[in-house]
């Protein structure tokens, strides 16, 4: 029996929940041949325009295929994709993890509209797992939801209020992947530095990682996914720092370089906790790679505004930039407010992009001539260090091994590396 088609729109949480809803609804027996599933985003009206999009252009190319909408667009304005004529069903993203929500005409007495109060939902985030068939690293997601409002942000909408998994639960998560051979596990959610706080004992994530840590001895490596600086305390700074185990690979939620502009994201740290916190890692772990999101052209953003921005590429070493346009969303405070002009926005993404890359560039070269321990992915042939480089293999390795690597050019935005044993 096949595997419906996914298509995912938007965050890597979201193409990872994709993996694993497959995997469950071959468990549970829904049949794909006829039924293609759309995880949608909503963090942006584009986005929501872009998967209205691919909902006709799948549409259109299957027209005898069911289409069913799930994610967090279909969770914020289900009636609206409901309406379109090329759609089935519409899931929301707490429903989405009940097999039967997937199931068409007389299997299944339920309406179109298959979506729950995401606000009203206090359980633990459903356990999810991801591990792709084609890659050598699995997702866990350890929590869900977003309990802050950032005004640019419609997410907590589409996710609801924070949610975490037991820890116990996630140990027995990362064993199995474990035993299944993965070399790498990353923990992922919607907001993973609000770990815990909801469960007995209110535990953080620093002491979820220790607890991994302990107790899967044979995890060579974890990673994090993006992490809010803020929330980052004195146990979580010392595992990032000093357990060779916890990759070197900080991805910061930076959002803007500039004081105003972060308060009126409602964003919770400064620029220069973000300078000092970057610093205090660098200094005792130097080899750490600092990634970071940042949008340009926020509302009432200034010259002097983006300039704060564009210095914090030099200032954070941010090697890993993802740069992202902004861009309004209806129903957020931010969408009201005074907006910058749309051709400024994109010259100012341009600048922040030129900028992250030409750092990034500085820091690629700075490896030529280094050792990295590589893990492969796919046929062996690419792979990533610890520190979240892309390296392309001349040499032989099999698809999830980890092996050690001598850095000897650089090309093509990733490093070339020779296998050395």
């Amino acid at each position: 029996m096949s595997r419906p088609e996914m298509i995912s729109m938007g965050c890597r949480l979201n193409i990872a929940e994709s993996e694993s809803l497959q995997q469950n609804l071959s468990a549970n027996n829904i049949e794909g041949d006829n039924l293609i599933i759309i995880n949608s985003c909503a963090v942006t009206n584009e986005a929501v325009r872009q998967t209205r999009q691919a909902i006709r252009r799948a549409k259109k190319d299957n027209p005898d295929k069911n289409i069913i909408v799930t994610g967090c667009a279909a969770q914020v304005d289900p009636a609206m994709f409901a309406e379109m004529p090329e759609t089935s069903a519409v899931v929301g993203n707490f429903d989405k993890y009940d097999a039967a929500n997937f199931k068409l005409g007389l299997q299944s007495n339920r309406p179109d509209i298959r979506v729950s109060d995401i606000m009203q939902i206090t359980e633990t985030a459903p356990h999810m797992v991801s591990a792709f068939a084609d890659r050598s690293r699995a997702f866990v997601e350890i929590q869900n939801g977003c309990d802050h409002r950032c005004t640019f942000c419609i997410i907590p909408y589409g996710r609801g209020n924070s949610r975490s998994v037991p820890a116990g639960i996630v140990v027995e998560q990362v064993q199995d992947l474990v035993d299944k051979g993965f070399q790498e596990v990353v923990l992922t959610g919607v907001d993973v530095t609000s770990y815990g706080p909801d469960l007995p004992g209110a535990p953080t994530l620093g002491m979820l990682v220790e607890r991994i840590l302990k107790h899967v001895s044979t995890l060579p490596r974890l990673r994090l996914s993006s992490l809010d600086g803020i929330e980052i305390d004195d146990r979580l700074f010392d595992l990032l720092t000093g357990e060779a185990r916890l990759m070197p690979h900080v991805h910061l939620s930076l959002q803007s370089g500039d004081n105003m502009i972060l308060k009126r994201m409602k964003r919770r740290h400064s620029r220069e906790q973000a300078i000092t916190l970057v610093e205090r890692l660098k200094a005792k772990r130097p080899e750490i790679a600092i990634g970071a999101d940042i949008i340009a052209g926020f509302p009432t953003e200034d010259d002097a505004m983006f300039a704060n921005s564009l210095s914090m590429i030099e200032q954070c070493d941010i090697v890993h930039g993802h740069i992202f346009p902004y861009s309004p969303k209806q129903g957020t405070p931010a969408a009201k407010m005074p907006q910058v002009d749309g051709k400024l926005i994109k010259e100012r993404a341009r600048l922040l992009r030129k900028a992250a890359t030409q750092r990034a560039g500085k820091w690629r070269q700075s490896l030529v001539g280094s050792s990295q321990q590589v893990l492969a992915e796919v046929s062996g042939n690419t792979g990533y260090a610890e520190n979240f480089v892309r390296v392309r293999l001349d040499g032989t390795a099999k698809k999830g091994e980890i092996v050690p690597v001598e850095i000897i050019d650089e090309q093509d935005k990733q490093l070339i590396g020779r296998v050395t044993a």
